[in-house]
C-alpha cells in the first residue's frame, strides 16, 4: 500500500506541477501563444505519461473524483480511497508549493488567482455557479466513465493511456472557458491554497461537483459494464 500511495502522490505531483506551470507560464506571458488548445494539449499528453507509467502499480487515479468512481465499481477498498485522496492532496500540494517558490523569484510576482478554479468573476468566462457546477459535474461524469473503461485489463496500456489522454484533453477544451477546468478536487485545493482568499471560499464547489460525477460514472460503469473490473 505504502508503494501504491507513493505513485498517487508522486504521479499527482508530476501532473499538477505541470500544469500549473503551463497555466501560471501562459496567463504571465501570453505573447508565447501557449493558450486554451496548448494546456489542454500539456494536460492531456502528461496524464498519458503519467497514467502509462504509475498504472502498473497503483492504477494512476491521480484524482479523487477517479479514486470514487474506482471505489464504487469496488477496484479499491474504502481504507484504499482514503489513502488514495490523502496521497493525491500531498502530491498536488506539493506541487503547487514548489512552482508558488519558483515563480516568487520573479520581481513583482503576485499570487493573484494562481491557477485556481472558480465561478462568477473568477471564471475565465464570467459563469456563475449553477453553471460551473453543472460544467464540472458532466464533464467528470464524462471523463471518469471513459478513464474506468478504458482501464480496463483488456485494453493494451499504450493504447489505455493514449485515450485518457485524448480524454482528459479534450476535457479541458470543453470546460476551461466555464471554470479554468478542475475535474479533480486535488488540484483546484492545491491551486487555492497559494490564490488569494477568494478561491479557497469557492473550492467547495471543485470538491462537490468532481465527486458527484465521480459517484455517477461509478453508477454508470457498474450498470454498462459491471463491477470490480480492472
Amino acid at each position: 500500500m505504502r508503494k501504491n500511495m507513493f505513485a498517487e502522490a508522486l504521479g499527482t505531483f508530476i501532473l499538477v506541477g505541470v500544469l500549473c506551470g503551463t497555466m501560471i507560464g501562459a496567463a504571465r506571458l501570453s505573447d508565447l501563444g501557449v493558450g486554451l488548445t496548448g494546456i489542454a494539449l500539456t494536460a492531456g499528453f502528461t496524464l498519458a505519461c503519467v497514467f502509462y507509467v504509475f498504472a502498473p502499480i497503483s492504477g494512476a487515479h491521480i484524482n479523487p473524483a477517479v479514486s470514487v468512481g474506482a471505489w464504487l465499481v469496488q477496484r479499491i477498498s474504502s481504507k484504499q480511497l482514503a489513502l488514495y485522496i490523502a496521497a493525491q492532496l500531498a502530491g498536488a500540494t506539493l506541487a503547487a508549493l514548489a512552482f508558488f517558490l519558483i515563480f516568487s523569484f520573479q520581481p513583482g510576482f503576485q499570487p493573484m488567482d494562481f491557477a485556481a478554479n472558480g465561478y462568477g468573476r473568477h471564471s475565465p468566462g464570467g459563469y456563475l455557479a449553477p453553471a460551473v457546477f453543472a460544467a464540472e459535474m458532466l464533464q467528470t461524469f464524462i471523463f471518469v466513465l471513459l478513464f474506468l473503461r478504458l482501464s480496463d485489463s483488456d485494453i493494451p496500456r499504450p493504447f489505455s493511456a493514449i485515450f485518457i489522454g485524448f480524454a482528459y484533453s479534450a476535457s479541458h477544451l470543453a470546460t476551461f472557458a466555464i471554470s479554468g477546468t478542475s475535474l479533480n478536487p486535488a488540484r483546484s485545493t492545491a491551486m487555492a491554497l497559494f490564490a488569494e482568499g477568494w478561491a479557497l471560499d469557492q473550492l467547495w464547489l471543485f470538491w462537490v461537483a468532481p465527486v458527484l460525477g465521480g459517484l455517477l460514472a461509478g453508477l454508470a460503469c457498474r450498470v454498462l459494464f459491471g463491477g470490480n473490473s480492472d
